[in-house]
């Protein structure tokens, strides 16, 4: 694979945030912040966006970055929990209530238990990291996501010597994600990364992008963020985070070991089997991209995976 740095792109691709922030009407979601407090969907009155989320750290990642609008951002996603068309979740998440939430802690750590996620937030301050986000589909975007390190959180529940990788679960509740009506994956939606993998500094737990309140749509209201690699092993609507010894079946290696391996690291020298993998078209853009090895973060993350034939741990 060929290395390249994250500054390779050019400075003159910054766009103003400003131009992209077009408001949709007739948004609902439940404030969660890390001050500790909530409000439910039902309280809230409709707005034109999302709360603001106070308090937020400005980061250099992604500085130099030009901003995937917003209206795509919002509007464009995979989350087969509400449809498995792209515009089906801004359509269909409102039937998901994220106040009051919860997760639930398990397996090899000395800390287990049931947290809400006032308790879980309580402790961290909330940052802004602009990250690449690149699909295997071969659409990729540029999002300004707030949150804070996964490996913060998980120092918290102490895991033991035991604990090599980290499971996560989302919520199953077809009353609220009717998708799951639907036997197109297995429900609920699985997805692990291994133990320095979660640990990385790269790796965030968000609660919100463009500084408000993360939309239900996209993942509300606590969604991992992996930035190098493809999309789907970024879970949405956590409600559960085991720790084990032992590999774990994740839900798109399940369907088609195949086409998603576990690691699934954005590698453009492994295709997918039904199309390449080789370029990318970023949502805003008319032209494509070359993509880049782990997504263009491969300087921070390549040692993770010495000595390993990528080609076969896809």
């Amino acid at each position: 694979m060929i290395i390249r740095k994250s500054t390779d792109i050019a400075p003159s691709e910054i766009t103003d945030q400003a131009l992209y922030l077009k408001r949709r009407s007739l948004m609902k979601a439940g404030l969660i912040t890390a001050a500790g407090f909530s409000a439910s969907l039902s309280s809230l009155p409709v707005i034109s966006a999302n709360p603001k989320l106070p308090n937020v750290a400005k980061t250099a990642w992604g500085q130099d970055e030009s901003l995937t609008p917003y209206e795509d951002v919002t509007t464009y996603n995979n989350f087969y929990e509400f449809g498995v068309e792209k515009s089906d979740p801004s359509e269909n998440a409102g039937t998901l209530k994220t106040s009051p939430w919860s997760v639930a802690i398990d397996g090899a750590v000395e800390k287990p238990g049931t947290y809400s996620l006032e308790d879980l937030l309580k402790l961290h301050a909330l940052e802004e990291r602009i990250y690449r986000m690149r699909c295997v589909e071969g659409w990729s975007m540029v999002i300004p996501w707030v949150g804070f390190p996964l490996a913060d959180l998980i120092k918290r529940f102490q895991p033991t010597a035991q604990a090599k990788y980290v499971v996560f679960e989302t919520l199953l509740d077809p009353k609220q994600m009717p998708g799951q009506e639907r036997s197109v994956l297995e429900w609920p939606y699985r997805e692990a990364l291994r133990m320095d993998e979660a640990m990385h500094p790269l790796t965030i737990l968000a609660v919100g992008l463009y500084g408000e309140v993360l939309p239900n749509q996209n993942g509300a209201p606590l969604r991992l963020v992996v930035p190098w690699k493809y999309g789907f092993k970024s879970i949405k609507s956590i409600v559960k985070i085991s720790f084990q010894e032992n590999m774990p079946p994740t839900t798109w290696n399940l369907l088609a070991p195949k086409e998603y391996g576990f690691y699934a690291n954005v590698n453009p020298e492994v295709d997918h089997p039904r199309w390449s993998q080789g370029r990318e078209r970023r949502l805003g853009e008319i032209l494509k991209r070359k993509t880049l090895p782990f997504n263009g973060y491969a300087e921070q993350v390549a040692s993770l995976y010495e000595g390993m034939d990528l080609r076969n741990f896809f």
